[in-house]
């Protein structure tokens, strides 16, 4: 596996950079950047981020945040894939994000949109280098029919450009940002590659990339971080979120049998006195394929909660009896930590 991993296996939980881009809702730069500083004092040393996250948004304010500290003690990963395009009329709200900076974006997988994105982030960012980058989006729900086109021009260009920088040690690994499994496993088929940042897809409620995926990862020692562990909501809020609004799950409303699912899950920790948000944050690390587990956080209460529910003391019959009573795949490692 690659030697990114133990870095990012040594700590609970890395920094999910996607709230700091004003994800649904806005957030301060004095708190943005309050909040990463808290992080890194808490211990935290991987910081993810995306030109993605409110155009830029939430790089500038990792970068702000991380500015004078020592830069071999983090480990900082971005992406690619997408350019940044100056337009003083472009829209505020944008892709999920508000009060995002006045930017368009524009879909470039080649060799130089690869170079001038990595550029791009480190101005941004204020840094002289980034760890890790990920190619980001190349699945076939976000591009539709131009997926095949899109994913040959990564393959021919992004990987090609990546693999040089790697080779020259201007990066230490990289490889895709996806919330598709199946895409990792047909770039796997292109590309030797470091880590996979995969959202949403190896977590309690969805081990979809369980099969074909983790264990593909496993033997070619290509680490996991695992981005997304709430499912987009549903695994924070429970089946019946306090403020009576529909839980979410992948970006949309819950169907009534994932509720139900969830109800439950939340039925079985309740009986083991274990919150939800714990057992979410805690499950994905038991396959050895997992380096960490990356959730995002828009104050410092949430990130000191995500701290402490990941360090959450959890019995190993509690995972027994979840796999007994079908709620995870049988196939699926169980976490040994008590």
């Amino acid at each position: 596996m690659s030697s990114l991993a133990p870095r990012l296996a040594a700590q609970l939980l890395g920094f999910g950079g996607a709230p700091l881009g004003n994800l649904f809702a806005p957030i301060g730069d004095e708190e943005s950047v309050a909040l990463v500083r808290h992080a890194y004092e808490r211990g935290v040393r991987y910081f993810d981020t995306a030109p993605h996250y409110g155009n830029g948004l939430s790089e500038r304010r990792i970068g702000a945040a991380l500015r004078g500290l020592p830069r071999e003690d983090y480990v900082l990963s971005s992406k690619v894939g997408r350019i940044l395009i100056t337009d003083p009329d472009a829209p505020r709200e944008q892709n999920g994000y508000v009060d995002v900076l006045p930017f368009v974006q524009r879909w470039d997988y080649s060799r130089d949109g690869t170079l001038r994105s990595i550029e791009d982030s480190l101005q941004r960012l204020d840094s002289s280098r980034l760890d890790v980058v990920y190619i980001h989006d190349i699945d076939r729900a976000t591009h539709g029919e131009a997926q095949p086109l899109r994913f040959r021009q990564a393959m021919t260009g992004a990987v090609p450009a990546l693999t040089e920088l790697r080779e020259q040690g201007v990066i230490d690994g990289f490889g895709l940002g996806v919330n598709d499994w199946q895409v990792c496993v047909e770039a796997l088929d292109h590309a030797d590659m470091d880590l996979l940042l995969l959202a949403g897809r190896y977590t309690l409620l969805d081990q979809t990339a369980l099969p074909q995926l983790l264990p593909l990862c496993e033997r070619r020692g290509v680490g996991i971080v695992v981005g997304g562990p709430y499912n987009s909501g549903i695994l924070a809020t429970g089946a019946r979120p306090r403020d009576g609004s529909v839980p979410h799950f992948n970006y949309a409303p819950a169907s009534p049998d994932m509720i139900a699912r969830v109800a439950a899950m939340e039925a079985l920790c309740a009986e083991f006195g274990v919150p939800l948000r714990a057992a979410a944050l805690q499950f994905p690390r038991g396959h050895p394929a997992v380096v960490t587990v990356i959730p995002g956080a828009r104050s410092i209460a949430e990130l000191d909660e995500n701290l402490a529910l990941a360090d959450w003391p959890i019995a190993a019959e509690f995972w027994q009896v979840l796999r007994e009573r079908g709620l995870i795949c049988a196939a699926a490692p169980l976490p040994s930590k008590s």
